[in-house]
Formats: structure tokens, sequence, C-alpha cells
């Protein structure tokens, strides 16, 4: 059996044209503006372009109550390892009435407030870490960005999220495989208003469950139910701890705690196309 921490010569090759691509790309810009979230495919596209471009590279990470504090906090991090030009601007979607419906098209008003905290900042071309794969989801916000003026490196060069993945780990970055992430309000079902008190509840009772030793969690809060995605692999830990997890959801007002058996999925309250 091939042992898996081992790259073919065939995807070798392929990840280092893909990274020369990259690169490249940044090169033919004088600046950029990178929306940096701490996620692998932003912190990838933060990498390369202050590799490229050093301080003419601004990293920038929009602040919000949807957005985790743990994850901005790596933010924080990655910037100071990196040594990047990096600084944080504050979004106004909540103050928006159409985000707070949360509609199916909730992330076309999120990344419309990104694209208007950003712009007047920006002194180059702004680009945002969405990657092939990305495509092939119900995500609005890329045509408010596109719309905008935002371009896509991964996109224009077919970079998929195993790329961004097998990239990252040939350059060493420690986010190369940092769990899937994404903002709070993804935890709310569409139809159910997006308030600062349900992201907040839903951060914690994701917090409290990573303290067990969980790395991949979704807490999607359908009101009096907590209903908690992990990896299958992982579900054994979570029912170890289910005394804990289920006084820690009912201390934050959630009467049921349930497991879901059909695991993690990225993006599983997103409507169902037929």
């Amino acid at each position: 059996m091939a042992n898996p921490d081992v790259e073919t010569p065939e995807l070798l090759s392929d990840i280092e044209v893909k990274l020369e691509r990259l690169m490249a790309w940044f090169a033919t810009r004088s600046s950029v503006s990178v929306a940096f979230s701490g996620g692998s495919d932003s912190a990838l596209l933060a990498w390369a372009a202050n590799d490229v471009l050093g301080d003419s590279a601004q990293i920038i990470t929009a602040v919000s109550p949807s957005l985790a504090g743990r994850e901005a906090h790596d933010c924080h991090a990655l910037a100071v390892e990196w040594g990047l030009n990096w600084f944080t601007v504050t979004t106004d979607e909540m103050e928006n009435a159409a985000y707070r419906r949360n509609d199916p098209d909730r992330c076309f008003y999120c990344k419309n407030a990104l694209m208007d905290a950003i712009a007047p900042l920006s002194t180059g071309t702004i680009v945002l870490g969405v990657n092939v794969d990305d495509l092939s989801d119900h995500r609005p916000g890329q045509e408010a960005a596109a719309a905008a003026g935002a371009r896509f490196p991964f996109v224009e060069i077919g970079i998929d999220k195993s790329d961004v993945r097998s990239i990252s780990r040939r350059l060493g970055l420690s986010t190369w495989d940092k769990p899937a992430a994404a903002c709070l309000a993804s935890r709310i079902p569409h139809g159910t208003e997006v308030t600062v008190k349900l992201l907040r509840r839903v951060e914690r009772a994701e917090d409290l469950i990573r303290a067990v030793g969980i790395r991949q969690v979704r807490v999607r809060d359908h009101g009096d139910i907590a209903r908690i995605e992990v990896e299958v692999d992982d579900m054994d830990v979570v029912l170890k701890a289910r005394d804990q997890i289920e006084q820690g959801c009912r201390a934050l007002g959630y009467r049921f705690v349930s497991l879901d058996l059909g695991g993690f999925r990225s993006g599983s309250l997103n409507p169902v196309e037929s």
C-alpha cells in the first residue's frame, strides 16, 4: 500500500508548476490587497503575495461578529510569524437588514461589505482565496466580489483545495492541514435571523467541543437544538465526552444536543439544488 505522506513524482511536478504559476501571477502586479481570514486558502495567498511583493502586498483581515475569535488570533499569529504587512478593517454587514434576514444569498451582502471596507484602503488588485472546488458550491459572495473587481488567482491558475494543501505543505506552511473554516453565520439555518447573540453561542459551543480534542467541528444552531457535526472518526471522542459537551451546550441555552450521524459536511445548510 502506498504511503499517503509520500507524493508521487507526477503530483510533485504538478504542484511545482502550479506554485510557479502562482508566484508569477503576483509578479505581474505592482501591489495587491489580500483578504486574509487565516484559513489555508487565504494563508497561501498571503504568503505568496508577501514573498513576491513584500510590503506592496497588503494583507487585510475583516473583523466582524461573524469572525470567530480563534480565527482572528490565528491571523495575527501568522502575520507576526511571516512578517506580513497586515492590518484589520471592520465590516458592517450586521447593520444590513438583508444580511441579518439570512436568506440563501446572505454571503452576497457579506462580500459586498468586505469589498466596501477594503476598496478605499487598497493600493492594488484585491484578491480572494477562492479555489476551483468552491465554484461548485452555492457561494453568492463570489459573484459580489467579482462584480466589485476582485480577482481569484487560484481559479485563474486552476488550483483546487487539494493543491492548496499540497503546495502549502511543500512550502512548510503550518496552515497546510488546517481544518476548513467558515464564517459563524454559516451555522445558522437560512430564514433564522443572524444576531450577535447567536453567533457568540455557536462560537462558544464549538470552542468547548474543540477543548475535548476535536479539530473539525460545526455546531448548527436550530433554536433549542445544537446539531454537532464532526468527522466520522471523531464521533467516539465526542461520545466519550458527551456529559461535558451536553452540560456545556445546555449552559449556553440549548435544550437538546445532538450528534449528526452524517458527519461533518461543509455547507450542509446551503440550499439543495436539483
